[in-house]
């Protein structure tokens, strides 16, 4: 299986052209006020007219209400829902009302936070495994955190899954060749700035990724 990658937190035509232009199989779109890379619903339909047919729409959120939920998926035409923060309860409710494939973040600083993953069997349809970051962060991720990821060698999945957390150009390619990961998830890997993508950092991970 080839190795797939997605975008997060992408905000202008230029890093979303590149995003696509790449062979990105997923692009991100965040809706959480407190991160520097959200987009109002306006700025997300005008982003979301610009996704070909062959790539996903991801909304990325925080422990959603249904209004921002609806809002969200209508603007940005989503294909896919990335939960933060979310109780697995809550994820399956999402799953059923929404109809969106959904995926469920579980963040990790130590082997015992992946068995968290286990419990959303049946209520997600793929865990994104992140870094775990600080309690008093003020967002659960884009911070470039990462894991240790030989954490996730011999683990068994119970779940399709991808890999995020403090990816870059210079590194996913190690990664993919520690975890066995086929989908690669990066923001911050890809910034100049926070919330500010870079052309040429998408697509070096982009080429990096495909190549591992």
């Amino acid at each position: 299986m080839p190795v797939t990658a997605k975008i997060c937190g992408l905000s202008t035509l230029d890093t979303l052209a590149a995003a696509i232009a790449g062979g990105a199989s997923h692009v991100g779109f965040v809706f959480f006020p407190p991160s520097p890379r959200n987009l109002m619903p306006n700025e997300a339909a005008a982003l979301a007219t610009h996704v070909p047919s062959h790539v996903a729409r991801v909304g990325v959120f925080v422990d959603p209400d249904d209004a921002l939920l609806d809002i969200a998926m209508a603007a940005g035409r989503l294909d896919a829902l990335q939960l933060h923060k979310t109780a697995p309860a809550r994820v399956a409710s999402i799953r059923q009302r929404c109809g969106r494939e959904t995926w469920a973040a579980v963040p990790i600083k130590g082997r015992a936070d992946l068995d968290v993953a286990h419990s959303y069997v049946g209520a997600a349809d793929r865990i994104l495994y992140d870094a775990k970051t600080p309690d008093d962060a003020a967002h659960p991720g884009g911070m470039g955190l990462r894991f240790d990821w030989r954490l996730l060698e011999g683990f068994r999945h119970s779940l399709p899954w991808a890999l995020s957390g403090g990816l870059e150009p210079t590194n996913v390619a190690g990664a993919i060749a520690l975890t066995g990961a086929r989908l690669v998830d990066v923001s911050s890997g890809v910034e100049s700035a926070p919330g500010i993508k870079d052309v040429d950092k998408i697509a070096a991970f982009l080429k990096a990724a495909a190549a591992a």
